[in-house]
């Protein structure tokens, strides 16, 4: 299998999250309890039927931040429609879940990156869903960087950036996806990866970073597609959760740079 094809069945795994089965929360992280409310789990209907979820970060009340792949009209297979879950433990939640209810918030709106079809998909993986009013109001939202911002961020040795990931994925994966039904948590969890590698040739270019995913720094898994990477202890999003390296959710995890002005000028355009 060519690291390509790997890389494309990793991100649509990351998104398969069929409502009546059960998944767990990144890895080797902790519960995020009050700490990231603005991170969110989103799902997925396709055929007005619960299909997928992945995790997002509301940029304003109505405006959420996720990945390319979350929110793209695949032909063969459109959403018909989303919502939001807005608690930080949706399983033992007051909700309806999968079904709208107390604590949800139904998607008006979405669209991905207007060139994501047109390379693979890591190169423009990013994407918006528009919420219906009022939205889910906080004190504090995620916030975009600067243009170029990260570009200053390459690692060095006794040197290291931390980030802070966020979202409503796997605790662990196994290479038979025995944990796609055995891990039952709806619940939102924090790790603290830092960054390995920025700007490199080939597959991560200027778009994408690898952060560390380990038993030290914890990490994303499939169902953190879409969520946040935020920038050491602040709330600016400087990545969304795109892809991992292998199926075991081990190593390094790839999110999808948010500072470059083209992704910039896609999201601000539904903040405006």
């Amino acid at each position: 299998m060519t690291k390509k094809v790997l890389l494309a069945l990793f991100a649509v795994l990351a998104v398969l999250a069929l409502a009546v089965s059960s998944v767990g929360a990144i890895t080797d992280g902790e519960l995020d309890g009050d700490g990231h409310p603005h991170v969110v789990l989103l799902l997925m209907e396709v055929g007005g039927e619960p299909m997928y979820r992945c995790s997002g970060t509301l940029l304003s009340p109505t405006v959420l931040l996720t990945a390319g792949h979350c929110t793209n009209n695949y032909p063969d297979e459109p959403f018909s429609g989303m919502r939001v879950f807005t608690e930080s433990d949706v399983d033992n939640g007051d909700n309806s879940y999968p079904d709208a209810g107390n604590n949800s918030i139904e998607a008006v709106s979405w669209a991905a990156h207007p060139d994501y079809e047109t390379a693979p998909f890591y190169f423009n993986d990013v994407g918006v869903v528009i919420l219906e009013e009022p939205g889910f109001v906080l004190d504090e939202y995620g916030v975009l960087p600067e243009v170029d911002q990260f570009d200053a961020l390459m690692p060095s040795r006794g040197k290291k950036q931390d980030f802070t990931a966020v979202g409503y994925g796997l605790q662990a994966s196994f290479p038979d996806g025995a944990s796609w039904k055995t891990q039952a948590d709806r619940v939102r969890m924090v790790a603290y990866p830092h960054l390995l590698q920025l700007n490199a040739p080939g597959m991560t270019g200027d778009f994408s970073m690898l952060l560390s995913n380990n038993h030290n720094t914890g990490g994303t898994c499939f169902g953190d597609s879409g969520g946040a990477n935020f920038l050491g202890d602040t709330n600016i999003v400087a990545g969304i959760t795109s892809f991992g390296m292998n199926v075991k959710c081990a190593g390094t995890g790839g999110v999808f740079r948010t500072d470059r002005q083209n992704v910039l000028d896609f999201v601000n355009f539904y903040l405006e």
